[in-house]
């Protein structure tokens, strides 16, 4: 029976009631958090381990609740055309690049972003894959990078009827063999759900499969939502209805389900998604450089949707991507008060929620019996720290931090800033490799 105790730290539990707990220590026990108490009440001879966090923050580990793995070899590419609109963006850079892709490029890319997200204290991410030159197989090789590198995730592959019949059926049913697989296994690190590229590149028949297989599988869609103004165009033109509707009306909506971006929804469609407990997810630093709008935060979660934060693999450090959305409501409301509670809670507390439905376990807080995800931040307050102003310190304090060490599952996975079990220098070689050949087929 391994354990580990972190003493000395200044704890956020977050969870339903955050708790500002200093000078305390936390017991870890077979990857669970077993005792949390005064520092005072835990000497170090009950444990294999200790880590001495003093000037440190303790923290739950973060969730990125919407990324995409695959996206970590285009970092530098400069061959892509410019593009004047978003689907532009799509046509001249990402369905280029996940034709290319090859199984080891797949591997190595999630490899890749898997090492950052260790880095920045990401210890959950929820993954949308695409690689629509290799399709069966693909998932597998994903898997392995993240149990590899010490994290859990949850993951898809994107049908799309773009590429053809053969490479949507490929999809379907790659999606359909990993999520039996993994409710077989009913693994505490990998989950799987069923993946949708967008409304605007999948048929009515392709619709109707997928619902009827996921609802077999008990499983939910991850699916781009109304993420511009040309999803919704393309529905209203060829089927009659907006894009939520759409989903709607053909079974895709539902508390499993995640509706990603939800940029240009009209109120009837946050209405059906709250009506339906479906989730949405909030990507800014993407939507921002796409130019495709920025999501009213506010009025999604007044609605009663639980709406929660990604980065759509713009970065793993989700204390900034937690930021730049709320300097984009402020921008975008020409207001600089709003949004602030509405921001910081789809990251720290609905990104929770969400993962709380695809995982029994208890993960996203300190808590004891919950699994011991937790990140180590160095941060010395340097005004009042409580429960009344700790958002604020994360805001425009600790968000300027580095994260210290990185623990998933009971496991240190980065400690002082070393990366434990994982050799990135390694990782970084192959994948300078194949991410030229990759550009040079590019």
């Amino acid at each position: 029976m391994s354990t580990l105790l972190i003493k000395n730290g200044t704890l956020a539990t977050l969870g339903e009631n955050n708790r500002i707990l200093t000078d305390h220590s936390l017991l870890v026990e077979n990857g669970v958090i077993k005792k949390i108490a005064p520092t005072a009440d835990m000497p170090d001879q009950t444990a294999d381990e200790v880590i001495d966090a003093s000037g440190q923050l303790v923290l739950p580990g973060f969730i990125n609740a919407h990324t995409h793995f695959y996206s970590a070899f285009a970092r530098g590419l400069g061959k892509v055309p410019p593009s004047n609109n978003f689907v532009e963006v799509l046509e001249n850079l990402w369905w280029r690049l996940d034709r290319l892709l090859t199984p080891e490029d797949s591997y190595y890319s999630a490899l890749v972003s898997c090492v950052d997200a260790v880095k920045h204290g990401t210890t959950t991410l929820i993954d949308h894959h695409a690689s629509e030159g290799h399709v069966r197989g693909t998932l597998e090789l994903i898997e392995k990078a993240v149990l590899e590198t010490g994290l859990r995730g949850s993951l898809c592959f994107e049908l799309t009827d773009r590429d053809g019949p053969q490479v949507a059926a490929d999809g379907h049913t790659e999606n359909v063999e990993f999520i039996k697989a993994k409710q077989a296994e009913n693994s505490p690190r990998i989950k799987a759900l069923f993946g949708l590229h967008a409304a605007f590149t999948i048929n009515d028949d392709t619709l109707t499969k997928a619902v009827k297989a996921a609802r077999e599988l008990g499983v939910g869609f991850h699916i781009h939502t109304a993420e511009d103004q040309a999803d919704q165009d393309h529905s209203l033109k060829h089927h009659g209805m907006r894009v939520v509707e759409r989903l709607h009306k053909f079974g895709v909506l539902g508390p499993q389900t995640i509706c990603a971006h939800c940029i240009h929804v009209d109120e009837a469609e946050m209405n059906l998604l709250a009506e339906t407990d479906t989730i949405g997810m909030h990507l800014a630093q993407s939507n921002l450089n796409n130019a495709v709008g920025v999501a009213d935060v506010v009025k999604l979660i007044e609605k009663g949707i639980l709406y929660g934060m990604g980065s759509d693999s713009m970065t793993n450090n989700m204390l900034e991507e937690a930021r730049v959305a709320l300097w984009a409501q402020h921008i975008s409301k020409s207001n600089p008060s709003v949004g602030f509670m509405q921001v910081w809670n789809a990251l720290l507390v609905n990104n929770r929620k969400i993962i709380s439905r695809y995982w029994d376990e208890s993960i996203g807080k300190l808590e004891e019996g919950s699994l011991a995800d937790i990140v180590l931040m160095d941060y010395t307050p340097p005004t009042p720290f409580n429960e009344d102003s700790f958002v604020g310190h994360m805001c425009f304090g600790v968000a300027h931090s580095s994260v210290r060490t990185t623990i998933a599952g009971g496991k240190i996975l980065m400690r002082d800033h070393q990366l434990v079990g994982i050799d990135e220098e390694r990782i970084a070689a192959r994948a300078r490799e194949l991410s030229q050949a990759l550009w040079d087929r590019f």
